[in-house]
């Protein structure tokens, strides 16, 4: 056997080099019986006891510590000031509004395709926009008749969607010919045009243009502030082919700048876990604000430590009892439950050990201890490491509230903290939109089903129910009539496929040829066809399009693109994703709306029946009735 020799046991300790099994004295009860009076009284027999009961908890095992009285501690501070979502421009970093808010906001849709959708907005819209044009004048009628809503046609293969459902005919019904659409004013406000540009002089005189005017940009605003939307809506920070957010910060530093970079984001709730240092990046690029705080060293804080006290903390001396309210002894952890079992050890062994030094530090900031020396009642001034410093894989290195690097192995730790203009609680309204991924390992593809769709009077139904309605308003525009039933002459049919409801939208495998890897494999939206019964030719086959915002991605641009999702997004659990609008409340009382995005673990694989080239039993015909005897 070699026998393995120290040198220096200064640097292995330091280093950590050379790991140890730590022990220590604990008292562990072993009772005989059930009857725990005499125990619980603590009888006093003898000094000799008393010096034995010391020795059993620990109290001979003290050492010359005194406890801190005073500290002093000098912090380098910065702030963040870019934002960049995803891979687009960087811009000014907005302190007044939640991250979440600036993260998460996704366009508020006015208009699906060919549809407008959103009756209850564009309502809201031309309530307040009349309103607004009253300190001008009286014009309700005449912006009515301007910006008008229509009734769905049915007769229009482009408007069924309108048309299909019975709550939105009613809800254009009400509206037709009484309101004003203000979405539709908006939409040509943003093209640059003015409200009064399709009005007759006879109607709005041109007088008015010049106290019109600057309503127009009152209006714009306003609806911009309602709701937080994207500056350009091309540049969010979704990812459609990944199903989650991804964007980057950055602060400046005194040799140049701090990117920190957050992946994989869909969790609906920002921290500093959230984020990773990226040391590859030098910089986001956004113009630099001369307004901007700079990187700094404050003044040096000097501070009374404060001993963490919580309820259930251990007494350190053996006549004094713990508060009952807190009891350690009942939590029953599993072997994996790692989080438990540190909470127990730091609450019954490590308890007395930790002090508070409290430091105040604005929103958005990103802050580095430059020292900490502590002064104890014996006079002794100790100056404190980081926990976390060194390499930051080092594998005996452990601390929380701290940043990974990214990088290959050496890099040096981050132990700075980071401070988020974040919000405690966000409430979040119905989903607009659900969206269940399942992959379907019959048919080897995944399904996009959606669960909940919106309607364009702004409401939300059951995908299956607005398929179903929207397949008997196409079936009632092909003008099918009495469909006469194939009789089979054979015992077998051939089936070339069978199909799916309307709103399971297929995604299918198919080859990157972009991709130095030609085994990399992405899912491609897909389309059904609507087989309808009957129907001619050129209405039968139609391409079944999803009615989910999420799902036509891609297909509302003027150039439509094919929408891929990265196959390894959707794991056999599947994956369900949602839109809905959130709301929180932020300084000053001020409040946010914004659409936002979240994703979840589905509830695992499915199956569509789809099926291709079958041999299916044919139904045997009625037999016929037997011939009636003769007269006689």
């Amino acid at each position: 056997m070699t026998k393995f020799t120290v040198s220096d046991i200064s640097q292995v300790i330091s280093q950590r080099l050379l790991p140890s099994v730590t022990t220590w004295n604990r008292l562990e009860a072993r009772p005989r019986t059930a009857n725990f009076d005499r125990a619980l009284k603590a009888e006093i027999r003898d000094a000799l006891w008393m010096l034995t009961r010391q020795w059993q908890v620990g109290e001979f095992k003290g050492d010359d510590a005194g406890s801190p009285i005073f500290a002093k501690l000098q912090l380098h501070t910065t702030q963040l000031t870019q934002y960049q979502p995803d891979s687009h421009a960087a811009e000014q970093f907005d302190n007044n509004t939640p991250l979440e808010a600036t993260v998460e906001r996704r366009l508020v849709p006015l208009q699906v395709g060919k549809q407008e959708i959103a009756l209850d907005i564009r309502l809201l819209m031309g309530r307040y926009w009349l309103k607004l044009v009253k300190s001008v004048g009286n014009f309700d009628k005449t912006y009515t008749t301007a910006y008008p809503f229509t009734m769905p046609d049915p007769t229009d293969p482009d408007d069924v969607y309108r048309a299909a459902h019975p709550e939105v005919w009613a809800s254009f019904a009400a509206v037709v010919g009484r309101r004003m659409d203000g979405g539709k004013l908006y939409q040509h406000l943003k093209k640059g045009g003015h409200s009064y540009d399709d009005i007759s002089t006879a109607d709005i005189p041109a007088g008015n243009y010049p106290a019109i005017d600057p309503l127009e940009t009152k209006f714009v605003t306003w609806f911009e502030q309602l709701y937080l939307q994207p500056t350009n809506p091309e540049e969010d920070a979704w990812l459609p082919d990944h199903l989650e957010y991804q964007f980057n910060v950055s602060a400046p530093t005194n040799d140049g700048e701090k990117v920190l970079a957050a992946e994989e984001y869909y969790q609906g709730r920002l921290d500093w876990y959230n984020f990773s240092i990226d040391q590859a990046s030098k910089g986001l690029g956004a113009p630099v604000d001369p307004q901007a705080p700079k990187p700094e060293d404050r003044p040096a804080e000097s501070f009374i430590p404060v001993p963490v006290v919580f309820d259930g903390m251990p007494n350190t001396r053996w006549w004094s009892f713990e508060d009952r309210r807190t009891n350690f002894g009942d939590i029953k952890p599993d072997t994996t439950d790692i989080a438990k079992l540190m909470v127990m050890e730091f609450g019954l062994i490590y308890a007395n050990d930790w002090f508070l030094v409290p430091v105040a530090l604005p929103v958005g900031s990103i802050a580095n201890v430059k020292g900490l020396m502590v002064t104890n009642v014996f006079g002794e001034r100790t100056w404190i490491d980081a926990a976390g410093s060194g390499e930051d894989d080092a594998w005996q290195r452990w601390n929380m509230y701290t940043l990974n690097t990214r990088g290959n192995l050496g890099e040096p730790a981050d132990t700075s903290l980071l401070l988020l203009p974040t919000v405690p609680k966000i409430q979040e309204g119905k989903p607009t939109e659900e969206v269940a991924l399942i992959r379907d390992e019959m048919a080897n593809m995944v399904w996009g089903i959606e669960k909940t769709i919106p309607l364009p009077n702004g409401e939300s139904k059951a995908g299956a129910e607005a398929a179903r309605e929207t397949l008997a308003a196409y079936t009632k525009l092909a003008n099918v009539g009495a469909v006469v039933p194939h009789v089979p002459k054979a015992n077998i049919t051939y089936k070339v496929m069978n199909t799916v409801p309307e709103h399971w939208i297929p995604f299918v495998p198919v080859r990157m040829d972009d991709t130095t890897d030609p085994r990399q494999i992405q899912l491609q939206r897909a389309a059904m066809p609507r087989i309808i019964e009957g129907a001619a030719l050129d209405t039968q086959y139609q391409r079944v399009r999803p009615r989910t915002v999420l799902l036509r991605e891609g297909r509302d641009k003027l150039n439509p693109k094919a929408y891929y999702i990265h196959e390894e997004e959707i794991p056999r659990a599947g994956v369900q994703i949602s839109q809905s609008f959130q709301r929180t409340r932020w300084n000053f009382g001020k409040v946010f709306t914004w659409l936002g995005v979240q994703k979840l673990t589905g509830r695992g694989e499915g199956t569509s029946n789809l099926y291709f080239d079958q041999i299916v039993d044919s139904p045997m015909p009625p037999a016929e009735p037997p011939p009636e005897p003769p007269i006689a």
